[in-house]
């Protein structure tokens, strides 16, 4: 009966200790998320510093902007580099959780863009929330097999402008 108890104990303490080790890596993928969206918008920057608008997206939320003519789509996990061979990341970051960032520029003259990622934490402070306080998600913007809901942008502009949002 006692080693039955203690198998029980032990059994409780597992699960605890795996769910709460789940929690934390997707929390720690997150985190990695934000990262390389800040990443992926300064290489955008210094692009935009140097070719006077930022690059076109495929429409699929993919950079348009990559080597040999600067209109070729730069894949995730790949290098960003355009025409001259100027580098602008070294590896263009993919999603660490098998989703995937989606980019989109606005304006007909390509003046500003917005980045977005799926986060797995839906408490983090960083998802946008409904007036409910219910998690929300960008309608239409697809971060892999799930709708993007973090976002961010460039300095001229806001993430999810003149996009709706739909509670999950």
């Amino acid at each position: 009966m006692e080693l039955l108890v203690v198998i029980v104990l032990l059994g409780i303490l597992v699960t605890l200790g795996l769910t709460s080790f789940r929690g934390s890596q997707g929390k720690s993928r997150d985190s990695r998320r934000k990262s390389e969206l800040r990443q992926i918008a300064l290489a955008l920057e210094i692009y935009v510093n140097d070719k006077g608008k930022y690059p076109n997206d495929d429409g699929a939320g993919r950079i348009m902007g990559c080597a040999p003519d600067d209109v070729s789509l730069c894949n995730w996990n790949t290098e960003f580099k355009d025409k001259n061979g100027t580098i602008y990341m070294v590896t263009l970051p993919a999603d660490p959780g098998g989703l995937s960032y989606y980019y989109d520029v606005l304006g007909a003259t390509n003046g500003s863009y917005q980045l977005y990622t799926r986060l797995e934490n839906t408490l983090d402070s960083d998802v946008t929330k409904d007036v409910s306080g219910n998690p929300e998600a960008y309608s239409g913007l697809s971060c892999g097999a799930k709708l993007c809901n973090y976002g961010i942008a460039s300095t001229n502009t806001t993430a999810g402008a003149g996009r709706m949002k739909i509670s999950e």
